[in-house]
């Protein structure tokens, strides 16, 4: 029996990474004889950040019923930690490890323990890129990037758009890109070069698999719970952290659009907003953000930085206020299935986009997606199929795919349908390939 390493947040962080990175560890779990073991973060980003990043609200058990082993390890803020995950993870001696890429600012302490790695196992090192470039714009983003995942064997991405971007970051670098997760024969190959054929690196490019963690359930009193929360008869629902790239302002300016022609919608806006999770009139939350502002301010343009992003006020300016439902919290695990179960569609108006964790939730629910033309998303929606397609930065063209989703329906069985095929089996599949 080998043993298989998924390096990322474990189930006590918030957030899509760390729900991607528990699934994929349940389903090696469920669909292989491998031993599987989550080593996670311990903190995973520098303690002057001023966010809460663990989830206290959840009392769903995700582990329950596996035999994953957990390891919470690696302090983002102490170098020694590193060495001792890269130490602790050869000495299992696994087969293969994976690491979670979500974000730029890791780049350090992930280069370091993947590099370490590298010397000290024979274990093929997989990088699961959920970006490339990053969306928030950092002057050091790209040499963060290079450092942090220019040791792996092998890459994961979920678009064409990412395989484009690492080939843009590693113009020297040879890459054979597959969608079947065959391997270059000579992958662990040390003595070859970036140039030479044989120093090829594999992509394998895939999807954003359906999460499996949430499920609807059929005993749910939807008409109540609409009620409850005071929802017209046609529903849309914006959910997940709220961060300017992926552009609420304008879905709330497209629903006012909507909302004038209509009498009978809804908005339902739920998650919270990325910077406002600690208390602001605790010294050490003014002392984080004074920090972090300055950090901000050498390392991101002006145009990037969203720490004061907004977007909830423009609901009152707009007179939308009784057409518009805000649940302005993190929602607890046990609770996502109600959000979902009571809306028509999902809205996912990005001004930039990688493969979405809300996409791949929405699907689970078999809701159709109202999505910008951007990144990824021409890949995953086919425009009248399962979801609709409005042009970019666009408010009016938003506006009039949210009416036509009312007039012209789509068929829920064609997004069951399109989403058969970004199943957690068919992906952890590709991985096992040698």
């Amino acid at each position: 029996m080998g043993r298989i390493v998924c390096f990322g947040p474990g189930p006590r962080f918030k957030g899509g990474i760390a729900n991607y990175n528990t699934s994929l560890a349940k389903t090696l779990d469920a669909e292989t004889d491998h031993e599987i073991h989550i080593v996670s973060w311990t903190q995973q980003y520098p303690s002057i950040i001023p966010r809460k990043f663990e989830d206290t609200s959840s009392k769903t058990d995700f582990m329950e019923g596996s035999r994953i082993q957990i390891h919470y390890l690696t302090n983002y803020n102490n170098p020694f930690s590193w060495l001792h995950t890269a130490q602790f993870i050869a000495g299992l001696k696994p087969d293969k490890v994976i690491f979670q890429w979500a974000i730029a600012i890791q780049g350090l302490p992930m280069g370091v323990i993947a590099r370490k790695l590298s010397k000290m196992s024979s274990a093929e090192v997989i990088f699961d890129l959920h970006f490339v470039k990053q969306k928030e714009g950092s002057k050091i983003d790209d040499l963060c990037t290079q450092y942090g995942i220019k040791p792996a064997h092998t890459y994961l991405t979920h678009a064409y758009k990412t395989v484009d971007e690492l080939k843009s970051l590693f113009p020297n670098q040879q890459f054979i890109v597959n969608e079947t997760g065959e391997r270059n024969a000579n992958w662990s190959n040390k003595s070859t070069s970036a140039n030479d054929p044989d120093g090829a690196k594999t992509v394998i490019k895939l999807y954003h698999p359906v999460y499996d963690l949430y499920a609807p359930d059929p005993a749910f009193n939807v008409e109540a719970f609409k009620k409850k929360l005071g929802l017209n008869k046609h529903v849309f629902l914006f959910f997940g952290f709220i961060r300017k790239y992926k552009g609420l302002h304008m879905a709330i300016e497209a629903f006012s659009k909507v909302a004038k022609s209509r009498e009978d919608v809804s908005f339902l806006i739920c998650g919270e907003e990325f910077w406002t999770t600690l208390d602001p009139n605790k010294w050490t939350t003014k002392l984080k953000h004074m920090l972090f502002g300055g950090l901000k301010k050498m390392l991101l343009s002006k145009d990037s930085d969203e720490q004061n992003y907004r977007p909830l006020e423009r609901i009152k300016s707009l007179g939308i206020e009784d057409r518009t439902v805000v649940i302005n919290t993190f929602i607890p695990n046990e609770d996502v299935h109600k959000y979902f179960q009571v809306a028509d569609s999902s809205i996912l108006f990005y001004e930039t986009a990688t493969p979405s964790g809300v996409e791949s939730l929405t699907y689970n629910f078999e809701l159709p997606i109202l999505a910008t033309e951007v990144g990824h998303f021409p890949e995953t929606i086919k425009d009248g199929y399962n979801g609709y397609l409005a042009e970019a930065t666009n408010t009016e063209s938003m506006a009039q795919i949210m009416l036509k989703s009312i007039d012209e329906p789509i068929d829920r069985e064609h997004v069951r349908k399109a989403a058969e095929k970004m199943s957690w089996t068919n992906y952890v599949q590709a991985i096992l390939k040698n």
